[in-house]
């Protein structure tokens, strides 16, 4: 049965103005064609149509930086938190965030090989994920989670691999350990983080020969390598090693910025947790030792991804839902287009950007001919008002691969 998409602009995510009276032409799950009324050949047969109610028909989303098992994050929740519980709440979590629009998501720690396939298999609703399992991170870094009483707040079980790793033969057997957990991108911690006990964002971790040694185990797999980086020192040295993905950039300066676009490497902003911080400091729920940075980081992520965009650094889509609150994804669009992003721009770094960085473009990322579909429907016009995108009931329809997951009307 074929599934035809009408009645509204199509914003295709590849810049071109939205056309009028678009048609989105689907069966097996997959685009047959898409265009105007009069360009889409709609064949004769069976055909369940999708009226979009002049709304705007556009990609599904893609967010490159989540948390799927998180709902913030306080050292003390694993204390009380049963491990069963973080994976019924994931349920809930996965489902919130298709729900947004969001049908690809990149999850960066903590979901695993499990998680995955409950999803592919249709066992729950949710985005599809690509995973990195398990952060990996130094002694006394952002993800080492013993605190100075020495007491370990750590989740641990078989399918999740420890993260701590000193020393390039140390780094080496933890990479092969993640890889052979399911991990299809390494999420390794090159610096310091806001909610962290034992550093600061700016502090650099792991050398530049041990961040080599990641590189060239991921690309034994051809899989890529994505970093934590907030501080300049730590972003230079992931570039110099090759990782091609860095998330946050806080702190980067012109010197990282060149090395970005020399190496023709990915900006991952998660704007979103760092103002979600911002609010959580001002009604005093963050932990002590997370006021300064969190307030410096947030002042710091806007003028400095602002420089990176007039610089020509590529940005894409990522949020740290998990840090911040799940179901509010799309509201990083607003964000992008606050340090210099038309909405168009935005609308792309959420869709088509996002899919190169994931080596998925493909399949998905934009509405044409023989990609997944992959498509949501906006009851309002994101080129006029993208902060309406951030509203979950602007958004009247998603459908991922083919199933609709929400319903028009």
């Amino acid at each position: 049965m074929y599934f035809l998409i009408h009645n509204g602009k199509l914003i295709d995510g590849n810049g071109g103005k939205p056309v009028k009276d678009g048609i989105v032409l689907i069966k097996n799950g997959k685009i047959v064609d898409v265009g105007d009324e009069k360009s889409v050949e709609v064949p004769d047969g069976e055909i369940k149509r999708l009226n979009a109610q002049k709304g705007f028909i556009l990609p599904g989303f893609i967010d490159c930086h989540v948390h799927m098992m998180f709902n913030g994050f306080r050292f003390e929740n694993p204390l009380y938190t049963p491990l069963s519980l973080y994976f019924y709440e994931a349920v809930r979590n996965l489902e919130k965030t298709l729900e947004t629009g969001v049908t690809t998501v990149r999850d960066a720690g903590m979901a695993d090989y499990g998680v995955k396939i409950a999803v592919e298999k249709g066992l729950i609703k949710g985005p599809r994920l690509q995973i990195s399992v398990m952060p990996l991170s130094i002694t006394g870094g952002h993800f080492d989670l013993q605190l100075k009483s020495g007491k370990t707040v750590k989740i641990s079980y078989p399918g999740l691999p420890e993260s701590v790793c000193d020393g390039t033969e140390e780094v080496r057997k933890r990479v092969r350990e993640v890889l052979r957990a399911g991990a299809e991108v390494v999420k390794v911690m090159v610096t310091g983080g806001v909610i962290s006990a034992n550093d600061s964002p700016e502090h650099p971790q792991f050398t530049e020969e041990e961040l080599k040694i990641v590189v060239e185990e991921a690309f034994y797999r051809n899989l890529p390598v994505m970093a934590h980086a907030h501080g300049s020192f730590g972003i230079k040295n992931a570039l110099n090693a090759g990782i091609r993905s860095i998330e946050h950039g806080t702190y980067l300066d012109e010197e990282c910025i060149q090395l970005l676009l020399e190496k023709d490497a990915w900006l991952v902003t998660t704007q979103l947790a760092h103002w979600n911080n911002l609010d959580l400091l001002e009604a005093g729920k963050l932990p002590d030792f997370s006021e300064e940075d969190s307030y410096k980081v947030a002042m710091n992520s806007h003028k400095n991804m602002k420089k990176a965009y007039e610089a020509g650094v590529k940005i894409v889509m990522g949020t740290d839902s998990g840090i911040a609150p799940h179901g509010q994804n799309l509201r990083e669009l607003e964000f992008l287009c606050n340090i210099g992003m038309t909405p168009m721009e935005a609308i792309q770094a959420g869709t088509k950007k996002a899919a190169e960085l994931l080596g998925m473009e493909d399949k998905i990322g934009t509405l044409e001919k023989g990609k997944l579909a992959d498509v949501v429907v906006s009851k309002t016009n994101p080129l006029d008002d993208i902060k309406s995108l951030g509203n979950p009931e602007n958004i009247i329809m998603v459908m991922k691969e083919g199933q609709i997951y929400k319903n028009i009307g």
